[in-house]
Parts: C-alpha cells; sequence; structure tokens
C-alpha cells in the first residue's frame, strides 16, 4: 500500500524534528506557545462544562452563535456571515487553501515564513513560491507585487504579521498596497495576524484596518494572544462569499469546535480587555529577560538584530565563524549549528532554514514558554554569541 501522492516528499516539521534526539536536561526555545497561565475566566467555563449534568451535544456546524457574535465583535464584523469559526487556526488555513487554491495554480508565500503554508499549498497540487521581506523580516510590499506579477497563475498570496518566524511588521502603506494588487487580479489574500496582540510598543494594524472585511481574509487564535493553545479553537474573518467554500471543507474535515473549547472562548473573548493585557504583559516581561540576561543573542559581527517589538520570537543571526558545515548536516550549516546548540549547548531552537532558503544564516528563538526555563535557556545560549 503506497500512500496518496500528494502526501509525497512530506516530513514532520522542523520544529518538532529538533526534538527528536535532544540529550536529557535539554532546554526547549523552539516550540512557539505561551508558557503563562491559562487565564481564569476559560479555567471556570471549562470547569462549568464539566459540572453540568446535562448533555453535550455537538452543536451548530457553525458553532455557539455567542461565540460567533464574540469573534465578530472583536473583529468589527457587521455580520456574522464573516466569520467562520475552525479548530484552530491551523484548520482554517487548511480549509481556506483547499477551498480556494487549484493544483498547477502558485501560491505566494513569505520566506522565511511559517513552515505549514508550503505544505499547504503542495497538498493542493499548487507550487509554493517564497517572496523575500524587508530587512528585519518586515513586510516588503513591492517585492511582493513584483513576485505576483512574475506569476500570473497565482491563487493566494499568504501574510503573516507580526512575523513567525522573524518577528517583523507590515505598514498600513504596504498592507493596502499588497491588498490592492491582490483585488486587481482576483487573487485570495490571506493574513495570518495570530499574534497581532502581542505587542510590546504599539498594536500593529490589520489588514482589514487598511482595505476592510473584503480586502482579504484575517486569521486569529485562542493559542497566542489568549494563551490557550490547547482548546484549539480559531477563526477566519472575511468577506462571505471567500468563507463559503471553506465552510464545506471544515466541516467535512471536523463538523464544529469541540463544545468545551468554545465555553472557554466565549469567556476569553468576552474578558478581552483584561485577558490580553496581561498577556502583554508576560509578552514584554519576556522581552525584558532578554535584553537582562543574553543581550548578546541581539548583535552579530557588530550589527544589531532587529528585536521584534510584537510576538515572542527572536530572530538571532548565527556567528559568522559557526557557519560550517557538520556531520550532523554537512548540506545545511544553519541546522549544523542549532544541532551543536541542542547537542552542546542544552537548548534547542530552531533553524532559520527551515523557514525557507532565505531563513538561512538565523535561528529562531522561542520567548513564549515557562519564564524560568526561558531564562536558564537565555543563559545556556549566550556564550555561543560572546566567544
Amino acid at each position: 500500500m503506497s500512500p496518496a501522492s500528494r502526501v509525497a516528499g512530506q516530513r514532520l516539521s522542523p520544529i518538532r524534528r529538533m526534538a527528536v534526539g535532544a540529550p536529557s536536561g535539554t532546554i526547549s526555545l523552539a516550540l512557539g506557545e505561551p508558557g503563562w497561565p491559562l487565564p481564569d475566566v476559560a479555567r471556570r467555563a471549562l470547569a462549568e462544562v464539566g459540572q453540568s449534568a446535562g448533555p453535550l451535544p455537538y452543536g451548530p456546524n457553525t458553532s455557539r452563535p455567542d461565540l460567533v457574535q464574540a469573534i465578530a465583535a472583536h473583529h468589527s464584523c457587521s455580520s456574522a456571515d464573516e466569520v467562520m469559526v475552525t479548530s484552530g487556526s491551523q484548520a482554517a488555513l487548511f480549509a481556506l487553501f483547499q477551498a480556494h487554491v487549484d493544483p498547477g495554480s502558485t501560491v505566494l508565500v513569505p520566506d522565511p515564513g511559517f513552515v505549514s503554508y508550503p505544505s499547504l499549498a503542495r497538498l493542493c497540487g499548487a507550487d509554493p513560491v517564497g517572496y523575500p521581506l524587508a530587512t528585519g523580516g518586515h513586510l516588503d510590499a513591492q517585492a511582493l507585487v513584483q513576485t505576483l506579477e512574475a506569476h500570473p497563475q497565482t491563487s493566494m498570496v499568504v501574510l503573516c504579521h507580526p512575523a513567525n518566524p522573524t518577528g517583523g511588521m507590515a505598514s498600513e502603506t504596504d498592507l493596502a498596497t499588497v491588498a490592492d494588487a491582490c483585488a486587481r487580479r482576483g487573487v485570495l489574500l490571506v493574513s495570518d495576524e495570530v499574534y497581532r496582540e502581542l505587542w510590546v510598543d504599539e498594536r500593529p494594524p490589520s489588514l482589514h484596518d487598511v482595505a476592510g472585511v473584503g480586502g482579504g481574509v484575517v486569521l486569529g487564535s485562542m493559542s497566542k494572544a489568549f494563551g490557550a493553545p490547547g482548546l484549539r479553537l480559531g477563526w477566519a474573518v472575511g468577506a462571505a462569499e471567500a468563507l463559503a467554500p471553506a465552510r464545506i471543507v471544515h466541516n467535512a474535515m471536523t463538523t464544529a469546535p469541540a463544545q468545551p473549547s468554545q465555553a472557554g472562548a466565549v469567556a476569553l473573548l468576552t474578558a478581552a480587555d483584561e485577558v490580553l493585557t496581561e498577556s502583554r504583559r508576560h509578552v514584554r516581561a519576556r522581552w525584558e529577560t532578554v535584553a537582562q540576561v543574553a543581550s548578546a543573542l541581539t548583535t552579530s559581527a557588530g550589527s544589531p538584530a532587529r528585536p521584534a517589538r510584537a510576538g515572542i520570537y527572536l530572530w538571532v543571526p548565527v556567528p559568522d565563524s559557526s557557519l560550517t558545515a557538520a556531520d550532523t548536516a554537512p548540506d545545511d550549516p544553519t541546522l549544523a549549528f542549532a544541532l551543536r546548540l541542542r547537542d552542546e549547548g542544552g537548548v534547542t531552537t530552531v533553524p532559520g532554514s527551515a523557514f525557507g532558503p532565505r531563513g538561512a544564516g538565523h535561528l529562531r528563538v522561542s520567548l513564549g514558554g515557562a519564564l524560568d526555563e526561558l531564562e536558564e535557556g537565555l543563559r545556556r545560549l549566550a556564550p555561543w554569541w560572546t566567544t
């Protein structure tokens, strides 16, 4: 028995692979997962579900009406038809790709960018093409538009801001430029904004702030800013006609998110002001820890690496002297260095080459985990940038 051709060549995420074979006692700064406590409002909501003596039904395919309304209010939507609740933002991505990407078409993805984007394109029989980012990992609208012009068979363009893995931002001007270019070509624009509420100094703009709900589909999630990745609940917000075919795909996948997860999400959204303020406090504490414990990580060869001002990732240039091939990864010096850090330094990170060819020469360091583990992990990393 052979697997379908659509999964040929697909492999375990490089983020997960870094944990395979890690020595005992290794600290993980690899996973992008909040390490602060689940907010109390969610705990109470989940407890109430467990204490109920009644049944626990599937619920509507479109999810609980109060949850849909809460998401719509959070995004200032005018209609519930502009919200699709999904089993995590990953499920939203899968449904949108399957609904809008034809075999043989092109999907433009950031390079470096989240590892799932190219995989989802290939599962559709499409060709993922990376577009370059500006210095610091910011969105470069002109570079993206030039890539779009060079690929007339493009069916979808994916943005990620604040960016995973670089922490880079997207300006209002650049978002408007990209939205206009996609609209003129009839290309669906998907803006992955799951880290947007984890800002340090100033809230980043949303695609919908500059292009309206018809400008593309925006993704949100409980997993990052709301500190509840285990709920596995996300959403897509956009024009009703863009979401309609994706709803069919999502319904075929999983019907609707689990009822306890929906209850927790309603509670978190109802208390969003309080919850998000607390999440940003946790994020700020983590960036302060980097400055106090491992400021050397923000410099390389005398050039400052732009610290992210939103999100939970530090995008670190690898010291030039360390970019040498090794037996562990002779074709990927960045991976070889990451494996040395893991095996000799006792810390797992993610090699930037996992996020696309332009990620080579960098590491993604996650600041999202437990604060005590982050501090120790940074202490272990720091000497590698000072010797």
